[in-house]
């Protein structure tokens, strides 16, 4: 792992401007640099740089960061690549701190592995380009295929010969390990104790990590080779490195244009992928024949929501695809589906057009996914009762396991006009089966949950219900009159519940030196934003207004963390200087209130956890955070697009916010907490109408009496705020 002593040298030698200027034409505008985005089809300069900042941002498509961000988008590279590349740019010896013995063990192993499948690469591109078989039968068949020398460099392609053990016989005599030739998949065993290369008498396709390393290979049989052998493709087995269910061939070439063209072609092959590059379209990838997974999925979506699949004519191969890309409806994903025309796949129509000419067909003829599949079974279903419920119900079930609710609104209409069939009886079926989906997950949640508790032990148990009654009172602390700052309130149970997945997503954050691309926290603050936006469908105008309170506050925190705004007198009658996040913490607990946001609230308990640290900036820290969620959250909180020209801030006095935080923050602070009493009225408001509550005497009195605390208090922050309504 780096150290931060590296991270930071690293950090501070990366210019911004320097780093953006290598993909980038900027021409200066004021103090500022300006060029067209990198990450979008920019028709006018919207790439602002910020050279005193640090900071690039697009103000078109919202893209940006500080060098590391910049290079992680770009490049596509994990935080701790995005750090060895600057370092490798700006000369700066990596530091790593010193491994366990375990974890050396484990690191030198994994490099063995990928040691030998680099080899293993050079060796068949050797072969192929230079030994008299791989020119006369390799080079012969791919240039057959129609493939130019350059593609075939550009992918590594090779060839192997047919001599059943050349490949183990090279490796040995040049010193590499028996045992790691046989656990990367390159050889394997026979049963009097012999090598043999698995890929003997094929042409070798290599499979790319997104770094670009060699984890595995595949290797298709030519004719002259195919005696006795019954598979076309062969494919290296799982491995340390190699995990087949999160790969995809070709995304290490196709990464940047995928996040250029904000789309990603899904293709079955690997010559289909290569020959849709050579054709111009590079946003292309495979899932080697393989069903898709969570894995690949996951991978593509690290790049676009949107994913064409291409199919050829097949409609076996067709109806067999159809159940693995219910998991990218569940996923979120935007897919559309293109038919080729009929004897033609992905790798035969790329040949015979142009990147334009592809392209312009792929515009044409994609479809939605759903009235693909609709049509495609209805065609199968014909005039058959039976068979048109059995479609109905498959189609339900890819409605069902879509999350958002309005494309599931507008999936289930289309759908009931295509079949015919009345758009209530839909929506009843797939409220049945989410109903039926969710019960099944919180069924298997609460096994999961009984079978960790009985594998913890009584001591685990105990401290899982110490923590339960901690939540308990959490939940039921009311506030009361107005404190120092103005009035104070306190959070409602759904606060609490809040506040507990905030505490959940700050523990689950691990801030190492190095991070990772995303922590378990980024994970539970995503999907927490996610949710409240597909929940709602749109916010309520209090539950903006409480969001839109929260980051004002969080920007004070992100910008001037660190600058002290008052000072107060302890009981010792000493000034203490307080920091405006200690301010902010200190209101909060004050009142038992905290950020509702997980995210928000885990960087302000990371901002207070540093705030002793010599010389800290939250600014600088949550800049270059490893977590991209809060980097990118703490770019949007710091950047301006306008910034005053040298002439102007000399011949105009401008009251900075920083002079003025004395005022500033405490405003912020009690409108935050206006806004929480708002929404928490508004809620009380909602519950007094229901009749099951009204039924309830003492209920609905303890209602009303918590109503009328909240009012006062509202009326006291409304006065010490002028008198304002905050909508």
């Amino acid at each position: 792992m780096i150290d931060q002593i590296t991270v930071d040298r690293i950090l501070d030698a990366a210019q911004i401007v320097d780093v953006v200027s290598d993909f980038v034409t900027l021409r200066k505008r004021g103090v500022n640099y300006v060029g067209l985005c990198p990450f979008h089809d920019d028709k006018t300069p919207s790439f602002y740089v910020s050279p005193a900042k640090g900071l690039c941002k697009c103000f078109a498509c919202g893209k940006g960061g500080n060098p590391v961000g910049f290079i992680m988008e770009h490049e596509q590279l994990s935080y701790p690549e995005a750090l060895r590349y600057l370092a490798k740019k700006y000369g700066i010896e990596i530091k790593e701190r010193e491994l366990s013995a375990e974890e050396r063990l484990m690191a030198n192993e994994r490099e063995s592995l990928f040691v030998v499948n680099q080899f293993a690469r050079d060796y068949f591109v050797h072969t192929l380009f230079n030994h008299p078989d791989g020119r006369a039968v390799g080079m012969a068949y791919l240039r057959n295929r129609g493939f130019r020398d350059d593609i075939i460099q550009k992918f590594q392609l090779g060839y192997s010969t047919e001599a059943a053990d050349a490949l183990a016989r090279e490796a040995t005599d040049k010193g590499y390990k028996r045992e790691f030739l046989i656990k990367t998949g390159l050889c394997y065993e026979t049963d009097n104790g012999r090598l043999r290369d698995r890929f003997w008498g094929r042409v070798i396709f290599p499979v790319h990590t997104l770094s670009g390393k060699v984890v595995a290979f595949g290797g298709r049989v030519l004719a002259s080779a195919t005696k006795g052998v019954k598979a076309k493709y062969v494919n290296s087995p799982e491995s340390e490195i190699y995990h087949k269910s999160h790969e995809l061939y070709g995304i290490y070439f196709a990464k940047q244009a995928i996040v250029k063209q904000d789309r990603c072609y899904l293709v079955e092959g690997y010559t289909d992928v290569i020959s849709m590059h050579q054709a111009g379209v590079e946003n292309v990838v495979a899932s080697s024949g393989t069903a898709l997974t969570p894995g690949q999925i996951k991978l593509i979506r690290r790049f676009t929501n949107n994913v064409t699949v291409l199919y050829d004519g097949d409609m076996a191969g067709i109806k067999a695809s159809l159940r693995g890309i219910d998991m990218l409806l569940q996923e979120g994903m935007n897919i559309r589906v293109c038919l080729l025309p009929d004897g033609e796949d992905p790798d035969s129509f790329a040949r015979q057009h142009h990147a334009a000419a592809f392209l312009e067909y792929l515009s044409a003829h994609e479809t939605d996914f759903i009235r693909f599949k609709t049509n495609l079974l209805m065609a199968d279903a014909g005039q058959d009762p039976m068979k048109r419920a059995s479609l109905i119900a498959d189609l339900v079930q890819s409605i069902a396991v879509i999350p958002e609710a309005i494309v599931r609104d507008v999936y289930i209409k289309e759908c009931a006009q295509l079949l015919q069939v009345a758009d209530q009886l839909l929506v009843s079926e797939v409220a049945r089966r989410r109903q039926e989906a969710a019960q099944q997950q919180a069924a298997n949640a609460r096994r999961e949950q009984e079978r960790r508790q009985q594998g913890q032990g009584a001591l685990s148990a105990s401290t899982a219900g110490a923590e339960g009654g901690a939540q308990t009172g959490n939940a039921a602390g009311i506030g009361g009159a107005a404190g120092t700052s103005g009035a104070s309130s306190s959070l409602s149970s759904q606060t609490a519940d809040s506040s507990a997945a905030a505490a959940t997503a700050s523990n689950a954050a691990n801030h190492p030196s190095t991070g990772g691309t995303a922590s378990s926290a980024e994970s539970v603050a995503t999907e927490s934003l996610s949710s409240s936006l597909q929940n709602g469908v749109a916010q309520s105008a209090e539950a903006q207004n409480l969001e839109l309170c929260e980051r004002l506050v969080l920007q004070m925190v992100v910008r001037y963390g660190e600058r002290v705004m008052c000072h107060v007198t302890d009981e010792a009658g000493q000034e203490i200087p307080l920091t405006v996040t200690q301010f902010v913490v200190h209101e909060l607990q004050a009142d038992d209130l905290s950020f509702r946001h997980p995210l928000h609230q885990q960087m302000l308990s990371e901002a207070m956890a540093h705030q002793d640290q010599e010389g800290f900036s939250a600014e600088h820290y949550f800049l270059a955070h490893p977590n991209t969620a809060i980097s990118n959250l703490s770019i949007e909180l710091v950047a301006e697009r306008y910034q005053l020209s040298k002439y102007h801030a000399k011949t105009q006095r401008i009251i900075t916010d920083e002079e003025r935080l004395h005022e500033l923050v405490p405003m912020l602070v009690l409108s935050l907490k206006y806004a929480i009493v708002s929404q928490e009225l508004n809620q009380l408001m909602t519950d007094l109408r229901n009749p099951i509550i009204m039924a309830d005497a003492e209920r609905c009195t303890d209602i009303m009496q918590r109503f009328s605390e909240l009012n006062h208090i509202k009326a006291l922050m409304a006065k010490r705020l002028g008198d304002r309504v905050v909508i």
